[in-house]
């Protein structure tokens, strides 16, 4: 679904420019005097408004979002896994190489992921902690947290396979997150922030890849065509349930091209490891289904805002064109041999790669932060003036 929206801009600096911005604010506040005050002001002003974050999403005139929340899968966790009982956790090295004090803090990747990206864009925070994080404070609640869960999916069955978080616990812990929430602000400024957030939904990827083609949990049952309707049944659900809880402005990542992914082009390539057209083929047609179920609830739910964002397309195009995006590796990730490890697979005995920005695949499933800032910047581009 594309709806036609107003312009918007990205006011960018680089990091070399703040850098010097505020070596120039330091020189400033040591030598000028008080009769330039207003000049260092200014400085200051500038400083902080453009330089802590790198980019800062203009807003259209008196709107405003409170808070980053998400649901889904790993994609997005960034830590709930490491409060379960399951091996779909990554809170352990080489995973985190690349954020801030090298730790991994329990995100699939060397570094951010996409909800923590957004957030950043938009000026509320730098991360999106996860809900089961125990040193929770009050304002993290009130700017947004992350429910999603490693390995998760819309079928209920793919949560209970990898012992995680379906997405109807995940619905549980958003109604007990409303409550606390309440408890901090008041039911009307809750209600309030709630209606103007930003929702990211990413799930999908495990249900193909992982309970259909690869354990055949579901291929008895069902053919790619009546799985991709249970998935869309149980994603439409989850769609109103939140809705019901005061969510309006809701972004609906696509399933990606699930048969490019390094583990699968191993699993399902055959001897030269090309796409898997056979999952690919599937993702497609769960995104057919899903946009269209997008379309018809906004036409029936008051003031809703689900916008289906479309990540195959642009993805498929980093795998296929990588030099076109500044990246040297499309089919194997960082980690180990690219070709199979993830998770526990992903440890600290795998050797990494030197340069994790050179590789569109951190480790044989999930994209590296480089790719996800590139796929996340064309997504904002395209999508962010239709939740207006």
């Amino acid at each position: 679904m594309e709806l036609p929206g107003q312009d918007w801009e990205v006011s960018q600096l680089t990091q070399v420019e703040c850098k010097q911005a505020k070596k120039t604010r330091h020189f400033l506040f040591v030598k000028m005097s008080s009769s330039s005050c207003s000049v260092l002001f200014t400085l200051i002003i500038f400083s902080v408004l453009f330089c802590n974050s790198k980019a800062a999403i203009q807003l259209p005139p008196n709107e405003t979002i409170p808070a980053v929340i998400a649901f889904g899968d790993s994609i997005v966790d960034p830590g709930n896994n490491n409060y379960l009982t399951t091996i779909a956790k990554c809170n352990f090295p080489p995973y985190g190489q690349d954020f801030k004090g090298k730790v991994p803090t329990g995100r699939f990747g060397n570094g951010k992921v996409p909800s923590d990206l957004i957030a950043e864009e938009l000026g509320i925070k730098e991360l999106v902690p996860a809900y089961l994080d125990p040193h929770l404070r009050p304002q993290d609640l009130i700017t947004g947290v992350c429910f999603a869960s490693g390995a998760s999916g819309y079928d209920p069955l793919t949560a209970k396979l990898a012992s995680v978080l379906s997405m109807s616990d995940q619905l549980e812990m958003f109604k007990e997150y409303k409550a606390k929430l309440e408890g901090i602000v008041g039911e009307e400024r809750t209600n309030f922030i709630l209606s103007k957030s930003l929702y990211l939904v990413v799930a999908g990827s495990d249900d193909i890849a992982n309970t259909y083609f690869l354990s055949h949990a579901r291929e008895v049952e069902y053919d790619v065509s009546s799985y991709t309707d249970l998935m869309l049944d149980k994603a439409t659900t989850f769609f109103k349930e939140i809705y019901e809880q005061g969510a309006r402005r809701i972004g609906v990542l696509s399933a990606p091209p699930i048969g490019c992914v390094p583990s699968q082009r191993t699993l399902a390539g055959g001897i030269l490891r090309q796409c898997s057209e056979k999952y690919n083929q599937a993702a497609k047609l769960f995104n057919m289904k899903l946009s269209a179920s997008l379309d018809s609830l906004n036409r029936n739910l008051p003031n809703s805002k689900m916008i289906y964002l479309d990540v195959y397309s642009p993805l498929l195009d980093l795998i296929e064109k990588p030099q076109k995006y500044g990246f040297e590796f499309a089919n194997k990730g960082c980690c180990g041999t690219g070709n199979i490890e993830v998770s526990i697979l992903c440890n600290p005995a795998s050797p990494t790669c030197s340069d994790a920005s050179k590789y569109i695949f951190w480790d044989s499933y999930h994209p590296t932060e480089a790719a996800y800032r590139t796929l996340i910047s064309i997504i904002l581009q395209k999508y962010f003036s239709s939740f207006f």
